[in-house]
């Protein structure tokens, strides 16, 4: 076995892990003691990525079409790049540069990020390159400018252990960001006085773990932070020497607060105003107070204000460039600072340049050998799809995301692709949903199969490095990009040798020379220096002997006056809270956000059944108040829709969410479920400074959804390649249910789970045959789509589907999941009330069920599956409508600890015997390992103890 050290992939914690490999198939991880962003540490997700690390769903080949409505065709490379390079060449000559674009991600590295620049900006010469960063941290770019005069995050992680105070807002770190988390729980046992308040409108993880929560109306954290400013001037907590010599601005906010006490705002944000008082207090008395925050604050239609307001905190008390205190924004993407860095933001340049400065321009245009570069601001990822859907783009290049589950308005997004001439997705895997809109797909290395670096939160760069080859002909980002650019420079009349790079350390080495003398000065770093002496935090000049850990330690800001604003953008505002009102239509708040174990769109962590084990499928969480209210009970199906668009999901209960509110996760959309997921119905409305979209908050309706008929499918897949093929046949049928949720779970072989319901019943056969009512087969029916849609734009309710669920419909899906008449099966069938049930049995264990008009047994019948019982047991209850399983096949319940394969009824039954969680961790090791479950595992013990109390 050999081992590589490398980054992992998902969140911008940054955390080192050493990959295992055999031959060419990575087989382990663990984390990496020696890296400083974790120290051996790794989450759920990060544990598990040798799980997702095979060709399940991956782009294996180029493909393209030359029509729309053609299928796509394997091609060589040459054959697919010279496409390409024929396709944009004919664009920009018609239309000009502007006319296409490109949308990168935080995911990529900074090698692929920076060649991908240099090709739009020097090359092509148009600005039309975003990436998906702005959909999670262009507030916090725009918030630093504004305030501290560049985009410098100027703590590290080491501050989390010497603050005394943290201030955790629009953040579930416990969940985003686990390892961070760890880092804060070990600081909290270290020094029990450490003070820590969370402001969030959900009792999360890590709200719960804090002294103080501040449960604010979702939107209202700029008036909070004001409000508490507010205080800290009234009570004198704030610090005038500093003000007076390192700032400008305050007298204009402090006059702009006047109206902004706790009395005055405590009912806007929902919180009483002897709490923020107190939250004030707590920061203002700080000897170091550190706050982090994420998408709860950058996800807003005044998302740069909610920064400034935040930031104004620590400029007001002193609380910057010191131990333990300042700013930090928590990344969400692996490399979203690597990409800031190169200025792969529409309105940046590389090394914190700013487009509109036109000396800026100049440096950049002698660097890249270009006569000049366009003045004219690119488009932000909201108005690019705009443009894209009006034609006034008309090719795009999307690279490593998936705009047709992330963008808000997925309606108009989708339209936007279906507009376009002509669509690239250069893509690892080909089983996203905006591959599907690919007239040419192109397949990159992935995780484990590429070199580069990415920077993390803390300004720390890292080398990533390649353990095995890329499956198929798929190559690195960057290497595709070059080749493109070139073939694409010869049809413009242009020298191709400016993208002649030799390997991954050359281009990084002409990224680090864009940033000689600038804030982010990463000229002294190289892959050579990185692989000698490991991860750096720049700033690193060739006379560093070490990165900076922390930035602005002289008071000095990269400012004209060199002293730190507040900014007028962070004063009190007359805006809305959120973009849109709740009103009598449309009543609840719904709020977006991430699970402990998944990440974005779940093409790489849904390749991995444990992974889905602690959240199975997508549910809209209410408060149980909103619930009796209604008279809804869990499980009920409910219809949540707005102007813009619907989805149906089952309710679950949760006093964490607050009444009047409803929260969905972000990650589930149209590859599992029947519709484009929460960002069917999210807003893009977007900050006028920042361009980042309010994607945290909708007003929607919510109404039961009358069910006529539901099925379920479940079968045990081979491995995870038999478990993908099957998952993408069955994605086509999923849009013509009127709720749809296709799963996978298993810790050893995984189990394909498919739900579906409708509002129609099922035809009779001699009602197929004539044609009456039939749906497409596999697909969604135009015409009852068109009835949704106008109801979700009217804001009504959706009636009943003229249209019906057909027999062939079922039978297709019997046959996908080994039920068909033909095959070895069980069955059982009540004509008379609709009910049609099969179990499939392999080595005489149960191998598939599908049950349909009733599916009472159906959770514990996939558990025996999962588990692969006996089949002879289970018989005589296989088509009982019975809930509880079988006195030997207790039902497992979620899957609290991924590590150790721990589930809700082995914790719940040590809870009801009295073992507290040190009694846990030792009888069933949970909690132990990654400590990702820690959170929920201090929950349950806490409610057992709660309970117990009542009963005795």
């Amino acid at each position: 076995m050999q081992e590589t050290r490398s980054i992992c992939c998902y969140c911008g914690t940054g955390c080192g892990l050493i990959i295992e490999q055999d031959e060419n198939r990575i087989t382990g991880v663990r984390g990496d003691p020696a890296h400083p962003a974790n120290f051996g540490r790794l989450c759920s997700k990060g544990a598990t990525l040798h799980l997702t690390s095979g060709s399940a769903g991956r782009a294996l080949h180029p493909e393209l079409r030359q029509l729309r409505d053609q299928p796509r065709r394997p091609v060589g490379w040459a054959e697919a790049l010279d496409a390409a390079a024929d396709r944009f060449a004919d664009v920009i000559r018609r239309h000009g540069p502007d006319s296409v674009a490109f949308y990168v991600s935080g995911q990529l590295l900074t090698e692929d990020y920076y060649v991908f620049n240099k090709l739009a900006r020097a090359l092509i010469g148009t600005n039309n390159i975003d990436s998906n960063s702005r959909l999670c941290m262009s507030s916090a770019v725009s918030g630093y400018k504004a305030t501290l005069g560049a985009d410098s995050v100027p703590t590290c992680y080491e501050d989390l252990g010497l603050a005394d105070h943290l201030l955790i807002a629009g953040s579930n770190t416990a969940w985003a960001h686990p390892i961070l988390f760890r880092r804060i729980e070990d600081a909290k046992r270290a020094n029990p006085d450490l003070s820590i308040t969370v402001i969030d409108p959900r009792r999360t993880e890590t709200a719960e773990f804090a002294d103080l929560h501040l449960q604010n109306a979702p939107g209202s954290d700029l008036l909070l932070f004001n409000a508490m400013l507010h205080v800290m001037l009234w009570e004198d907590l704030i610090d005038r020497a500093f003000i007076r010599d390192h700032t400008s601005g305050f007298a204009e906010l402090r006059e702009a607060l006047a109206e902004c006490s706790p009395g005055n705002v405590a009912t806007a944000c929902g919180v009483p105003a002897a709490q923020i008082v107190e939250a004030a207090r707590r920061f203002g008395s700080a000897r170091a107070a550190l706050s982090l925050w994420c998408q709860g604050l950058n996800q807003s239609h005044h998302g740069v204000a909610n920064n400034a307001a935040l930031i104004h905190l620590h400029l007001a008390t002193g609380q910057i460039g010191r131990p333990g205190a300042g700013p930090f924004s928590l990344t969400g993407q692996p490399n979203a600072m690597g990409g800031r860095e190169v200025g792969a933001l529409a309105t940046l340049l590389p090394g914190h340049r700013e487009l509109a400065n036109p000396s800026h321009r100049a440096e950049m245009a002698g660097l890249w050998g270009v006569p000049d570069l366009n003045p004219v601001p690119g488009l932000p990822a909201v108005a690019l799809f705009d443009a894209l859907a009006e034609g006034r783009v008309k090719a795009v290049w999307i690279a490593c995301t998936n705009p047709a589950q992330s963008l808000p308005d997925q309606r108009k997004v989708r339209a936007a692709l279906s507009a376009a001439e002509f669509v690239v997705v250069q893509e690892a895997y080909a089983d996203t949903e905006t591959a599907d809109f690919a007239d040419l797909l192109l397949p990159a290395a992935s995780w484990g199969e590429k070199e580069g670096t990415v920077t993390n939160s803390e300004r720390r760069v890292s080398r990533v490095r390649r353990a095995v080859s890329a499956p198929g002909e798929a190559r690195p980002d960057w290497a595709i990009v070059a080749d493109f650019a070139g073939r694409l420079a010869t049809r413009l009349g242009r020298d191709p040798s400016a993208f002649a790079f030799r390997d991954e350390a050359a281009v990084f080495a002409e990224h680090v020379s864009t940033t000689v003398g600038r804030d982010c000065d990463l000229s002294g770093l190289s892959h050579a220096l990185l692989d000698e002496r490991g991860p750096q935090q720049w700033p690193y000049t060739p006379r560093s002997e070490t990165g900076r850990a922390r930035l602005f330690e002289d008071h000095r800001f990269p400012t004209d006056d060199g002293r730190a604003r507040f900014a007028k953008i962070g004063h009190p505002v007359k805006d809305a809270l959120t973009p849109e009102p709740v009103d009598a239509r449309h009543p609840f708040r719904l709020l977006s956000g991430r699970l402990r174990d998944q990440w974005h769109g779940m093409s790489r962590s849904g390749k991995s059944p444990i992974l889905w084990g602690h959240t199975p499928r997508a549910e809209i969480a209410l408060n149980p108040a909103d619930l009796a209210r209604r008279d809804w009970e869990a499980g009920t199906l409910l219809r949540i829709g707005n102007r813009r668009g619907a989805l149906v999901l089952p309710v679950v209960s949760d006093d964490a969410v607050a009444p009047g509110h409803a929260w969905v996760p972000m990650h589930w959309g149209g590859a599992t479920l029947a519709q484009a997921g929460v960002n069917e119905v999210c807003s893009a409305v977007t900050d006028p400074v920042s361009a980042q979209p309010a994607l945290k908050a909708a007003a929607v309706s919510l109404s039961r959804l009358d069910v006529a008929w539901r099925a379920a499918w479940a079968q045990r897949a081979d491995d995870m390649m038999d478990a993908q093929r099957r998952m993408t046949a069955l994605r086509p049928y999923l849009a013509g249910f009127d709720y749809a949720a296709l799963t996978l779970i298993g810790e050893g072989c995984p189990v394909v789970v498919l739900r579906v319901a409708s509002v129609s019943s099922v035809l009779s056969s001699s009602s197929v045959n004539s044609g009456s009512g039939m749906r497409g087969v596999p697909g969604l029916d135009r015409q009852r789509q068109a009835r949704l849609d106008g109801a979700a734009r009217a804001g009504a309710e959706t009636s009943r589907s003229d249209a019906m669920v057909v027999p062939a419909v079922i039978e297709a899906l019997d046959a996908l999941f080994g039920l068909a008449a033909g095959d070895q099966v069980l069955a059982f069938e009540d004509a008379g009330r609709g009910v049609s049930k099969r179990a499939a049995q392999v080595d005489g264990r149960l191998h598939a069920v599908r049950l349909a008009g009733e599916c009472v047994a159906f959770d514990w019948l996939v558990d025996a599956i999962a588990e692969g019982r006996s089949i002879t047991p289970l018989r005589p209850w296989l088509f009982a409508p019975v809930a509880r399983p079988p006195i030997d096949a207790a039902a497992r319940g979620r899957t609290v600890c991924n590590c150790f394969g721990i589930s809700t009824s082995e914790i719940d039954a040590l809870l009801m015997a009295g073992v507290d969680l040190p009694g846990l961790q030792q009888r069933l090791k949970c909690g132990t390992a990654c400590g990702s479950c820690l959170p929920e595992l201090r929950r349950r013990v806490r409610t057992a103890g709660s309970a117990q109390a009542v009963r005795v």
